[in-house]
């Protein structure tokens, strides 16, 4: 009887005027919190925009003034930006001294989608000035050029004297790119990879300056990059079918560039390997490394050219590398 009684009493308290308007403001509350909730899922998402390149570092001193605001960015971004243009300035006295002297330097630019290719070649080209300079990325072959020496649309575009040349993609595409997406056949690719290092040979001896750099970046950085590319605006031309594609066939890719490297890892045409995942540092060290490699008039000391070794690879330090790994592709840098 005790308990009916004390479950009854709850009862009438739940009925009381009080208790109704603490169950009719919990409702409100309640409902507050999702018309809350749906707007903030229905606000539009902003895009993220970034400071041009530079910026930071060129009103680095810039005194403080009422039409001006302040702009916070990283340590590492304004120290990345000094250092870029340190070493910007010094591809300008490369480039003097290549025009003064007749030098022919080539740079073919290789590696996964989205691997920071791109990226480096403009930073390299950027204060160049244009009419010594070349940047060489060719479209699809067409109707002809597919019935033509597959290397003679690359041989015509080489440097003359005084001139820098930097391939977007080169001839390599019939290493990787080609045999993996079935745009040639086994045959083709097998004659190239033995056909390649005689070609490399003569133009080296010829006194062609040939740089190879591969860009290596992880799988997972891959699909980050492909996915802010879907977001902003800027990079929608970057976009094709076939990045996708490129985390699907990874271990294809893999297998294709140890074969690669194994192939046209030359004592006169080398493999440089760019581990690329964090693009400003990749930018730098290739950078360095060229300048490191030719002796120019007013160059800066050894020391500030010396490259970080673990984004600076040898070509045959990846071999060795690959091979011990080979049996686990989805854990290699790509």
């Amino acid at each position: 009887m005790a308990k009916e009684s004390k479950t009854k009493s709850k009862s009438k308290d739940l009925n009381t005027p009080e208790s109704e308007q603490i169950l009719a403001k919990g409702k409100d509350a309640a409902k507050e919190k999702k018309e809350i909730n749906n707007k903030v899922e229905t606000k539009p998402k902003k895009l993220k925009a970034k400071l041009s390149e530079h910026t930071a570092f060129k009103n680095k001193h810039k005194p403080k003034k009422k039409n001006r605001r302040a702009v916070w960015v990283k340590k590492f971004t304004l120290d990345y930006e000094q250092e870029l243009h340190k070493l910007q300035i010094e591809l300008l006295k490369m480039q003097k001294h290549v025009k003064s002297e007749g030098l022919r330097i080539v740079a073919l630019f290789e590696g996964r989608d989205a691997a920071g290719k791109g990226g480096t070649i403009k930073r390299i080209t950027e204060h160049l000035n244009p009419r010594g300079t070349r940047v060489v990325a060719l479209l699809t072959p067409s109707d002809t050029e597919r019935t033509q020496w597959y290397f003679q649309r690359y041989v015509q575009e080489l440097p003359s004297a005084g001139e820098i040349v930097l391939f977007d993609r080169s001839w390599y595409n019939r290493a990787m790119v080609e045999p993996v997406m079935g745009f040639c056949t086994d045959e083709q690719n097998k004659r190239f990879l033995k056909d390649v290092p005689l070609l490399e040979e003569m133009l080296v001896k010829d006194g062609i300056i040939l740089f190879k750099f591969f860009f290596s970046v992880s799988k997972e950085e891959q699909l980050r990059r492909f996915d802010s590319r879907e977001t902003d605006l800027l990079k929608q031309y970057k976009i094709s079918p076939v990045d996708r594609m490129a985390q699907e066939l990874w271990d294809d890719y893999t297998v294709r560039k140890f074969q690669m490297l194994n192939e046209t890892n030359r004592t006169l045409s080398p493999w440089t390997i760019i581990r690329s995942d964090n693009k400003k540092l990749a930018r730098l060290n290739c950078i360095k490394h060229i300048l490191s490699k030719i002796d120019y008039e007013g160059k800066i000391s050894k020391k500030e050219l010396r490259t970080d070794p673990n984004i600076v690879i040898s070509g045959i330090e990846e071999i060795r590398f690959l091979e011990q790994h080979l049996l686990k592709p989805t854990e290699l840098p790509g």
